[in-house]
């Protein structure tokens, strides 16, 4: 089932996630949903607070980027409380992202190029990884949903006013998308 994405401005985009385990509710039927709107959205990439769950679970298929980043080819991870740990002997690249939870903006972001990875697949079985190039971007933007963080986080001042009115648009619920959205909750 496709499920809506929370927009920017939604309290549960701004809450840090609990760790889940193999007792929680429908974990298959959920991360199948995730799949499912993740391809429907055409996204790359998907974290539990997008679709207004607070708890450590990531999908993510960065194959249909391989044809411009090779190590992206046949990679699909289901990412269950993942721990990030940016490497010290990695460096810094500046590339354009976008967010579905903010539609219509893109800008530049820096972050590390190699990172350690450790996370449960969906069968709960440990993984350890050492993660470069664009994948750790991707893995990178995703964890930071878990951390109630997103990408505008990351620019500079000048940058993040530049598209204040954007940001005011998405938070009032007046933006255009392909896809079915949960914007801020009208306050009472």
């Amino acid at each position: 089932m496709v499920l809506p994405v929370y927009l920017y401005g939604h309290p549960v985009i701004r809450k840090e996630t609990e760790e889940i385990d193999a007792s929680y509710p429908q974990l298959k039927e959920l991360i199948e949903n995730m799949y499912e709107t993740m391809y429907a959205t055409e996204g790359i990439g998907l974290a539990a607070p997008q679709i207004g769950l607070s708890i450590r679970l990531i999908v993510i298929d960065v194959n249909p980027m391989a044809e411009y980043f090779p190590e992206c080819a046949d990679v699909k991870l289901t990412l269950i409380n993942p721990v990030l740990e940016a490497l010290e002997d990695g460096s810094k690249e500046t590339r354009e992202e976008g967010c579905l939870s903010l539609p219509g903006i893109h800008e530049p972001v820096p972050r590390i190029e190699k990172i350690r990875l450790k996370w449960l697949d969906e069968n709960f079985q440990p993984h350890d990884e050492v993660i470069e190039g664009y994948l750790a971007r991707v893995v990178q933007h995703e964890y930071d949903h878990l951390e109630g963080k997103v990408f505008i986080d990351r620019i500079s001042p000048i940058r993040k006013q530049l598209i204040k009115s954007k940001l005011t648009n998405i938070i009032k619920g007046k933006v255009r998308c392909d896809y079915r959205v949960r914007a801020t909750p009208l306050k009472k």
